[in-house]
């Protein structure tokens, strides 16, 4: 008999992980994959459901017929052989060969039936290492409680301990910094810069003179937006107004900005779209997207049209006119201290109206190109790799992205992602090395001295 370690493995999948990851089959190269009966059901009433969880349960059925109709004379139950190795198969329930555990477990659970053919699959192929794959640390701990090898899926996982923060700190002779200012430009030598990258600069001689520069991906080039403002913002702090030189450059076409609850995320986006398109008619129109389904009920549920559904899960972008507006006429001086002008309801909805704001979730996305737009992807650390690379596919002629979150894991309410393997940390990582996209961290709370207290004591 040959040792575990030398044969192909078994790997038993949750329906978490094809919700997770539709095409996910295709990346267990050289292994069996399997899928217990009761995660095709589960998929099958999934399916049916609005939101993300049922068009990911969609995508992934569409993945599976379309294996199925490649491999027409192979059977599901007897194993489809499909690239790289792969051999598909679909077992059945089969938990009643196993004496004794329905003294153990609830069978009407679909998570104990995955459960228990796995450990009957591991004890009819004993040769062949079998392993349960999940998302859900639950069914983890009580596959290792049977003596089922259990595993997270790793494949879209982050493995970095440290992600790419956007900024890097180093050292330049005085001499070397006036010339990027006096230049507009400086070799990195032999430094290796992600394009976009920022760099904050010290002088070698004197550690307390320092200065900013970009990437672009040839050589470093001092700030272009430092003195500007976006609809009568500017930036407060260091990576604030990093993330600003992002969002201002037209040739950046996707900015991620990840941060904690207060470090101004969604005011930047959301003034520099609104100067973008209202003040510098650079682009037609504005769109705001969010995902509604991990953090409460389905939209679905909610009274009105369309547009009234949406109004509650858009507060934050409301929240963030309101304060540009209100800065606005503060600057002002006023004859009437009654005219305050329009109020924010009454110009998004003129804007709305007029087609120059969309509001959307992403449910809403699907064959659509967006096109001519800023686009705003708020709350995004809840997206899938999957449901982001959708939200990027999307992106037409002259479109800008903006996507913007916190990945840690008390900010993520969706049950298929973490800290590590959220749609923003996977953009983020896999598109660093591109020229048309730019990361920046933001660390410092400016909301309030309450909210800073919260965000780092709590």
């Amino acid at each position: 008999m040959k040792k575990k370690n030398d044969i192909r493995k078994n790997y038993v999948l949750d329906t978490n992980i094809l919700l997770h990851d539709p095409g996910c089959i295709l990346n267990f190269s050289g292994n069996t994959v399997i899928l217990p009966l009761v995660v095709l059901e589960e998929l099958d009433n999934l399916k049916a459901r609005d939101g993300l969880s049922g068009y990911q349960a969609r995508q992934a059925v569409r993945e599976l017929s379309e294996i199925v109709e490649k491999n027409p004379a192979q059977s599901m139950r007897e194993g489809i052989h499909i690239q790289n190795g792969i051999v598909l198969r679909v077992e059945m329930n089969g938990y009643h060969t196993i004496p004794g555990v329905e003294d153990e477990l609830d069978l009407k659970k679909n998570d104990n039936r995955i459960l228990l053919t796995a450990l009957r699959i591991q004890k009819q192929e004993e040769a062949v290492q079998t392993i349960l794959v999940s998302k859900d640390i639950c069914m983890r701990l009580k596959a290792e409680a049977l003596g089922i090898a259990a595993e997270d899926y790793e494949t879209d996982r982050i493995a970095s301990e440290d992600l790419y923060q956007g900024l890097r700190k180093i050292s330049l002779s005085g001499k070397e910094i006036d010339r990027l200012f006096d230049e507009g430009h400086l070799s990195p030598k032999r430094l290796a810069l992600n394009p976009n990258q920022f760099v904050l600069i010290s002088a070698k001689e004197l550690p307390e003179r320092t200065a900013l520069a970009r990437f672009d991906g040839e050589q470093l080039v001092p700030l272009q937006y430092e003195n500007h403002t976006a609809w009568g913002l500017s930036p407060i702090n260091l990576e604030q107004k990093l993330a600003f030189e992002l969002m201002m450059n037209d040739n950046i076409k996707l900015v991620s900005v990840s941060g904690g609850a207060g470090s101004g995320k969604t005011i930047l986006a959301t003034a520099v779209a609104l100067e973008k398109v209202l003040e510098q008619h650079l682009y037609r129109k504005i769109i705001f997207i969010r995902p509604v389904e991990p953090a409460g009920r389905d939209i679905g549920y909610l009274p009105g049209s369309e547009d009234e559904k949406l109004r509650p899960w858009m507060g934050s972008f409301y929240d963030a006119v309101e304060t540009l507006m209100f800065n606005s006429r503060s600057r002002k001086p006023r004859k009437n201290t009654q005219d305050d002008g329009p109020s924010v309801d009454v110009m998004l909805d003129h804007l709305r109206h007029s087609g120059i704001i969309e509001m959307k979730t992403f449910t809403y996305m699907r064959g659509r190109t967006l096109a001519d737009a800023v686009v705003i992807v708020d709350e995004a650390q809840e997206t899938t790799p999957h449901l982001a690379k959708l939200m990027l596919t999307r992106a037409g002629h002259n479109s800008k992205f903006i996507f913007i979150g916190d990945p840690s894991d008390n900010q993520i309410d969706n049950v298929l992602v973490d800290s590590r393997s959220n749609g923003l940390v996977y953009l983020v990582e896999r598109l660093k090395d591109s020229a048309l996209t730019g990361h920046i961290t933001l660390n410092q709370v400016e909301r309030s001295p309450l909210a800073s207290l919260a965000e780092s004591a709590l």
